[in-house]
C-alpha cells in the first residue's frame, strides 16, 4: 500500500471496518512519514492522526491571569561566570521550582551554528523520500536513524505529525561518519557547542539545588545526549491533530533549539503557555530523571507542540542522561535533599528501566513518573 492509498482509505466515516494496526503498518512501511503524506498534496489526514477534541483544542488555553501576564521566564546567561552569577542561579531554581521551563540567552553557542542546525534539519527531511529511506529504522540500537513517531507501533494513542532523526552520542561520542552529508557538519558542530553550554547549565543547576557545583557533572548523570530533530510538515486538518502530544520528557534534561514557527506550549497555573520563539535562545527544561533525584523541587513539566496548516516547524532537541558505565546505576533522591519531612517521594530507579517503561507506553499523556512513586 502506498501513502495515497493509505491517505485514502484511512478516511473516517462511520467507524465499522477501520483497522488501525493494518493502517498503522502499511504506512509505517512506506518509509514516508508525514513528509510523504503532506508530499501528496493530501486534503484529510488519516485517521490514526486524529485526536480526541479534547488534546487538540485549548480548554484551559490563555496566557493572561487576570492583570497578570503569564510569561516562560527568560533568562540572561551573560556573566554567569562572575558578577551575576548568583543573580543567574536564584532564576534558575524560581524557574526550576514554578515553570520546569526557561529560556536562554548569551549562552554561549553561537547563533550562525543554531540557524545552520536548523536549516540542516529541514534540509534533511526535505528530501526525496528514496534519500532518506535507508534511515528510516525503529531499532532503537541504531546510533543514528530516521521515523515518524518513536512509539507508532506500540502507542494505543493517535500518532502525532512528526518526522524525526535522531543521533545517539553516547558518553558525548558518535562518529560523524555515520551522519548523512546533508547535515554532517551542522550536526557536529552544533553538538560541540551544545555539550559546553550543558556543563555551564549543569554547574548552576547544581548551585541552585545547593549542591557543590561539580554534583551533577560527578554523579556523570547528564554524559550522554540524544539529539532528536523534528520536523512538522504544514498539515491540511491543524485543528485535528498536534505535533506532540501532551508529556514530559524522561530525561535528566532537555535543551531545545526551536524556529520561528510556534507551536510549543507548556502547562503553567492549570493552562497553556506559548513558549514564544526567540532568536538566539535555547529552551532549557526539567526531565523526569531530574524531578526524581530533587524529590520533586525541581518539576519535569507538561508541554506539547501544535501543527501548523500554512507552514512547516523544525526543532532540535537534545535531551541529557547518564553515561553509559552508569546505565544501570540505580537514582534516586539526593540525601542532601531529604529530611525527616522531606522522605523519598520515589523509589530507587536505573534509566534502562524507566527509558523501558516509557516506551512500552509511548506519548499516551499518562505520567511515566507517577509509575515509580514511593
Amino acid at each position: 500500500m502506498d501513502v495515497i492509498s493509505i491517505t485514502a482509505s484511512s478516511i473516517p466515516v462511520d467507524g465499522s471496518n477501520y483497522d488501525k494496526a493494518k493502517e498503522v503498518k502499511a504506512f509505517d512501511e512506506t518509509k514516508a512519514g508525514v513528509k510523504g503524506l503532506a508530499d501528496t498534496g493530501v486534503t484529510k489526514i488519516p485517521r490514526f492522526f486524529i485526536h480526541p477534541p479534547e488534546n487538540v483544542g485549548n480548554s484551559f488555553s490563555t496566557t493572561q491571569t487576570g492583570n497578570t501576564i503569564v510569561q516562560v521566564p527568560i533568562i540572561n546567561f551573560e556573566g554567569y561566570q562572575n558578577v551575576r552569577r548568583e543573580e543567574i542561579v536564584n532564576e534558575i531554581r524560581k524557574a526550576s521550582e514554578t515553570w520546569g521551563f526557561f529560556q536562554m540567552v548569551n549562552h554561549g553557542v553561537p547563533v550562525a551554528v543554531m540557524d545552520e542546525m536548523l536549516a540542516s534539519v529541514r534540509k534533511f527531511h526535505e528530501q526525496p523520500r528514496e534519500a532518506k529511506e535507508e534511515l528510516y529504522s525503529r531499532d532503537t540500537s541504531r546510533r543514528v536513524r530516521y521515523f515518524c513517531n518513536g512509539d507508532l507501533l506500540v502507542n494505543k494513542a493517535p500518532a502525532n505529525w512528526r518526522d524525526s532523526i535522531a543521533f545517539e552520542f553516547l558518553d558525548g561520542e558518535l562518529d560523524p561518519q555515520l551522519f548523512p552529508q546533508i547535515c554532517r557538519e551542522a550536526v557536529r558542530e552544533y553538538m560541540k557547542h551544545i555539550i559546553e553550554a550543558s556543563k555551564v547549565v549543569g554547574e548552576l543547576i547544581s548551585e541552585a539545588l545547593g549542591l557543590r557545583r561539580d554534583y551533577l557533572e560527578s554523579t556523570e548523570c547528564m554524559e550522554t545526549q540524544s539529539l532528536v530533530c523534528h520536523y512538522y510538515p504544514a498539515c491540511p486538518q491543524p485543528e485535528l491533530t498536534l505535533g506532540a502530544t501532551r508529556h514530559t520528557d524522561p530525561s535528566f534534561l532537555t535543551i531545545l533549539l526551536q524556529d520561528n514557527s510556534g507551536g510549543l506550549q507548556v502547562v503553567n497555573r492549570n493552562q497553556w503557555v506559548e513558549v514564544p520563539p526567540l532568536h538566539g535562545a535555547l529552551v532549557v527544561n526539567i526531565g523526569d530523571f531530574m524531578q526524581l533525584i530533587t524529590n520533586d523541587k525541581f518539576r519535569s513539566v507538561e508541554h506539547r507542540v501544535l501543527v501548523g496548516g500554512a507552514r512547516s516547524r523544525a526543532s532540535v532537541a537534545c535531551f541529557f542522561y547518564p553515561s553509559s558505565a552508569n546505565k544501570l546505576k540505580p537514582y534516586g533522591a539526593i540525601k542532601e535533599l531529604l529530611s525527616e519531612v522531606n522522605q523519598p517521594l520515589y523509589r530507587e530507579t536505573h534509566i534502562v528501566e524507566y527509558m523501558a517503561h516509557f516506551r512500552s507506553k509511548g506519548l499516551d499523556g499518562n505520567s511515566t513518573l507517577s509509575h515509580f512513586k514511593n
